[in-house]
């Protein structure tokens, strides 16, 4: 039987950094270094770096060449959090030109944010799976060779045609509009607080238990409408709306507010995020970590009824950081308020 061709694009990361060259703790992987696109400067001496190459991780997984025909793309060299929404648009549009089930590798610091972003412009048309590492390769217990490995598997299976990008880290499978990284360090840090995962790897296997149905498609413009930033702006108690009123002078396509618990400010903020309103689209989400902003339980000034007959248009369940993908992406793609309320319906906000 003919092996599947799954196409492994390499951005950087932990799953793919070594100490620099002469310095301790390089890995053996790291003779597999070439250049690469990596950010401007250099970090402080001592610390690894994102030095290897895509061909270089698969190289350090025994058994890739049972599982699927892989071909490798080098397209970054970078920590996760320097990754822009413009890579992002880029990878996208490596990924349909590939034409084969993806996997990509990167920083953990922004996986969940990658996959969401591919979710919305790659859709169901390609399995497209996310996947990096917790301890880089010079550490003892080094997890990226296991889910490079996991993350195969599940590209090429064809349990994964059609449910979109996903993340699989520590043989689990997320979907990208729920996984979350809940732990700066943790080998365990990824999890999906509303669902759970939607599957798992078993005996070289993906088993598929939960199908995700919640889906926007945002397809990608030759030419950008608003490629202005969308901020994100976090409530607080006592919060007096300061931040707000800031941005309203910023040069921005949009604002997500972090709200407390099921959508929720003060008084002062509220008046702050009505006026934000008038001039941008203001997102509502939550920084409770789970759970959906809420619609009709509340009636006090600055709470969720309160904001939404304001102008505020609620993210669902979706959090702040995959509301301001969707937001930045919507805006980019030129969707009115009617549309971008629309495709935060489809997470159970508008």
């Amino acid at each position: 039987m003919s092996l599947t061709t799954v196409n492994v694009f390499a951005l950087g990361g932990t799953i793919a950094m070594a100490a620099p060259p002469g310095g301790r703790g390089a890995a053996p992987a790291a003779r597999t270094a070439r250049k690469a696109p990596s950010a401007a400067g250099r970090a402080p001496a001592g610390g690894v770096e994102p030095r290897l190459t895509a061909r270089g991780l698969c190289r350090a997984v025994p058994g890739l060449d049972r599982i699927a025909r892989i071909k490798t793309f080098d397209l970054r060299r970078l920590p996760g959090a320097h990754l822009s929404d413009e890579h992002l648009i880029g990878l996208a549009r490596a990924i349909i030109k590939g034409r084969a089930p993806a996997v990509v590798t990167q920083g953990t610091d922004t996986i969940e944010e990658t996959a969401f972003a591919l979710d919305l412009m790659v859709g169901a048309r390609l399995p497209v799976v996310v996947t990096g590492a917790m301890r880089h390769p010079a550490l003892a217990g080094a997890d990226g060779p296991a889910n490079l490995l996991a993350a195969i598997t599940v590209a090429a299976s064809p349990a994964a045609e059609g449910l979109g990008t996903l993340v699989v880290m520590g043989d689990r499978i997320h979907a990208a509009a729920l996984v979350r990284k809940t732990h700066t360090s943790a080998p365990d840090a990824f999890t999906s607080p509303n669902a759970g995962p939607i599957g798992f790897i078993a005996e070289g296997e993906a088993r598929i238990l939960l199908y995700p149905t919640a889906a926007t498609v945002v397809a990608i413009p030759v030419r950008p409408k608003d490629v202005r930033p969308v901020a994100v702006i976090a409530a607080h108690q006592g919060d007096d709306g300061a931040l707000l009123r800031a941005a309203y002078d910023e040069d921005l396509a949009g604002v997500v507010v972090a709200a407390m618990g099921g959508g929720h400010l003060t008084p002062k903020a509220a008046d702050a995020a009505e006026a934000l309103a008038r001039r941008v689209p203001v997102i509502l989400a939550s920084r409770a970590g789970a759970g959906p902003v809420l619609a009709r339980t509340y009636g006090f000034k600055g709470s969720e009824m309160d904001l939404v007959s304001r102008g505020l248009i609620r993210a669902g369940w979706l959090d702040p950081a995959k509301a301001r993908i969707l937001l930045a992406l919507a805006r980019r793609a030129g969707f009115d308020r009617r549309r971008i309320r629309t495709a935060f319906a489809t997470y159970g906000g508008g």
